[in-house]
């Protein structure tokens, strides 16, 4: 017992000098990143529902080690014991699954093909994870295996024991896949087709592996089948190669992918060179320092510091790059749109009613030449396929609601329009387009537009879903054409169109209720209502989440509440109210409701993207000190460097966004503006070196866990008692300086001069 006492109180000091020691210097910051944060995750909860992703930023391929069966979403999970192979993945979430999909096995002993059989187990503690670098022991094999990437390749290492019987699995997936083994070269080349849906009929996921020890016998399979012959065309194609190893052996491989041919991998293959595996794990190293060194922040726990460059590093991953580099050094792409090969950039796996929220206007003041060449892709998009994608991966899916294009572009020109010659009047058509027409999808353009542009609302009552968020999305939507069409000097009888539309959120408002509610065609609102009902009206949230979805005009909103104390009271209720649901929709506990109930945050629901924001409103209400109280206490509990750190479904950098921005104390409420909402900064100093080469120095040097309240803040030397920065002032660099205290200012931030944007007091 006295020694169980000891333990558990090394324990407990452990985790309490964690939490308590000062992080003064981040000089690796890659060595703080848990790829593994938010693995902790299955279909009835998610803790992040993410796969450890060895990748460079952004890259073309990513790769991670496989413990779920071929096909499932849920291809890594931190709880599971056996690895099945390592796969080459392009899946943006478990709920939208994979594409391009094939995987690497090393094994040994008698010559097993299945999956299942194949499978090796593993422990965590024989693991090493990070975002440039993997490796584990497979214990059933007595093999470790290690993977660096590059953009578009990667050099494995497999050290073998001694052996007769090594062999290693190219497994290119089942639903139409192609392998070809070309001994004289110590070569394997094939295809993998295996999708989730959003490909042209002539997809393809190419790719050569190079190994750097003859073979000494091969086989080819259709699935478990050993088939006669080099070449395997069917449903499940595998090649095996083996050989015998001495104790220690080290075998390499490299191996490219291509969407556009063999010849086309061979060439990305060139990513590797002659360069052997340390030099290619060094060159990763090199690259994530480089982008995540870009914020340094000192002054913070352990844990605020792990948990913080773990979330930027999963800020950095998506959208995925998905073009290529020709024989000429041309950029080009497989359009998942038409399936021609095509010049131009080209980028995909995001959803836009998740990440125009945070990650984009992330971008945007971050990596304004990367969105510049995002933005280009997606007028590509348009072009190929007639449409801008709302959630793509790799082309057009049928997920989500909403017309969120319309932000993501209008905020990227607003914000680095000046700085970089995109074709801007294309994706103004498109959003004009997709604003006005229903598209070949209802997550594609606007379902239910003629009810919207006619009634000024989608009603409840004409069978088309979620029709409430709808409509405060498209309205929001409507706000950002409006601000991009007056940037692009377009006729004032075109932008006033959805300047008008843009306040279609007033007829969903009730005033009985002072919630958004679903309304009928004639004009009366749904009964009965229960603000407590996930779905019907809303996607993936109930009234108590939805209602706050007027971004461009929360002076607004507050009008319609009856003024400034009534909107604050209606604010506070989200978190004393109890975690209550109705899932009656849905016909089922779905894992985003758990997630709020488990929270012990009222109605506050994090886990999902739909109230993000709300926190943030308390400053256009007159009391920004709640808003600060709630950001820290969310940042607080709500985010963990560990398996299970993340409080819902991560979201391609969207939920990890907004953790970066609440850290540095300011959040894009409003993307299409020019303005941040201020929290609470979470660090003692914070450096951003921004794109252009400016900074942003955030100095809170008496900040702390209990001193959370900004009690004043002077910007460049001045006092700044606004509730908001400005996007201009911060890129041209700046040095603010905040006073922190354990006791909220009530008298600072408490004046309308002082709120930021909102629609109803512009002009």
């Amino acid at each position: 017992m006295k020694y169980l006492m000891l333990l558990f109180a090394i324990f407990s000091y452990n985790i309490a000098y964690a939490q308590t020691v000062e992080v003064k210097n981040v000089d690796s910051p890659v060595d703080w990143v848990n790829p593994l944060m938010g693995t902790d995750s299955k279909p009835s909860l998610s803790n992040g529902n993410v796969y450890p992703a060895i990748a460079l930023p952004w890259g073309m391929n990513f790769w991670t080690p496989q413990t779920g069966k071929m096909g499932n979403g849920w291809a890594y999970t931190y709880s599971a014991d056996k690895i099945r192979g390592f796969k080459q993945t392009h899946q943006p979430s478990p709920w939208m699954n994979d594409y391009g999909q094939f995987s690497i096995m090393p094994i040994t002993g008698p010559l097993k093909v299945d999956e299942d059989e194949r499978a090796s187990w593993f422990s965590h503690k024989s693991e090493k994870v990070s975002p440039y670098y993997y490796q584990v022991y497979l214990a059933d094999h007595d093999v470790v295996t290690e993977i660096t990437p590059t953009e578009r390749a990667a050099f494995f290492k497999f050290t073998f024991p001694q052996t007769d019987s090594a062999h290693i699995i190219i497994d290119a997936f089942d639903k139409g896949s192609y392998t070809k083994i070309i001994p004289e070269e110590n070569k394997i080349i094939g295809y993998t087709t295996r999708n989730s849906g959003g490909v042209p009929d002539n997809f393809k996921n190419y790719f050569v592996v190079y190994f750097d020890k003859p073979f000494e016998s091969y086989n080819s399979f259709e699935g478990n089948d050993r088939v006669e012959g080099l070449e395997m065309s069917g449903n499940h194609a595998k090649a095996v190669i083996s050989f015998k190893t001495e104790k220690g052996e080290v075998v390499l491989a490299r191996v490219a992918s291509s969407f556009i041919s063999y010849e086309q991998a061979e060439r990305n293959l060139q990513e590797i060179g002659m360069d052997d595996f340390g030099t290619v794990k060094e060159k990763g190293k090199e690259i994530w320092n480089k982008e995540l060194s870009r914020i340094k922040v000192e002054g913070g726990s352990v844990e605020e510091v792990r948990t913080f460059y773990s979330c930027l590093y999963r800020s950095l991953l998506f959208p995925r790059k998905f073009y290529e580099f020709d024989a000429d050094g041309n950029v080009v792409h497989y359009s998942p749109y038409n399936g021609e090969v095509l010049p131009g950039y080209m980028f995909t796996d995001t959803g836009f009613w998740d990440t125009f929220r945070a990650l984009f206007p992330f971008l945007n003041l971050m990596y304004p030449e990367l969105n510049s060449q995002i933005q280009e892709g997606l007028a590509n998009a348009y072009k190929e396929g007639g449409w801008l994608p709302e959630w793509a991966s790799p082309g057009l899916r049928n997920v989500m609601i909403g017309n969120n294009s319309a932000s993501v572009v209008a905020d990227a020109y607003l914000k680095i329009g000046d700085q970089y010659n995109y074709d801007i009047e294309t994706l103004y058509e498109a959003l004009l387009h997709g604003a006005n027409n229903a598209g070949p999808l209802t997550a594609v353009g606007r379902a239910g537009v003629e009810y919207y542009n006619d009634l000024g609302y989608v009603p409840y009552d004409v069978g088309i879903n979620e029709n409430a968020a709808r409509t405060l999305e498209y309205a929001y939507n409507d706000f950002t054409i409006f601000k991009l069409g007056k940037a692009l000097g377009r006729p004032e009888e075109e932008t006033d169109i959805y300047k008008n539309r843009s306040l279609n959120y007033r007829h969903l408002f009730d005033s009985e209720t002072n919630l958004m509610r679903g309304k009928n065609k004639d004009g009366s609102f749904q009964k009965p209502f229960n603000p407590f009902k996930w779905g019907d009206a809303f996607t993936e949230g109930n009234s108590w989440h939805y209602t706050w979805s007027v971004f461009h005009d929360i002076a607004g909103l507050v009008d319609l509440m009856g003024g400034e104390k009534t909107f604050v009271s209606k604010l506070d209720e989200v978190f004393e109210l109890p975690p209550v649901f109705d899932e009656s929709y849905y016909g089922q506990v779905i894992h985003e409701i758990r997630e709020m109930q488990i929270a012990n945050m009222g109605q506050y629901a994090h886990g999902n993207q739909p109230i993000q924001h709300m926190i943030y409103l308390y400053n256009y209400g007159g009391e920004p000190w709640k808003a600060q109280k709630w950001v820290r206490e969310t940042m607080d509990r709500m985010y963990w460097p560990t398996p299970d750190g993340y409080c819902g479904d991560e979201d391609n950098g969207q939920t990890s966004a907004w953790y970066v921005f609440s850290a540095m104390g300011f959040y894009p409420v409003a993307p299409g503006t020019d303005q941040y909402v201020i929290g609470s900064p979470l660090f003692k100093k914070m450096t951003i070196a921004l794109e252009n080469g400016n900074e942003i120095i955030i100095n809170a040097p008496n900040n702390s866990s209990s001193h959370i309240y900004i009690d004043e803040l002077d910007i460049d030397g001045k006092s700044h008692p606004d509730n908001y920065l400005n996007y201009k002032d911060l890129s041209k660099g700046a040095i603010m300086n905040f006073k922190m205290s354990e006791q909220p200012n009530k008298s600072r931030g408490t004046k309308q001069e002082n709120y930021p944007y909102s629609l109803s007091r512009d002009e």
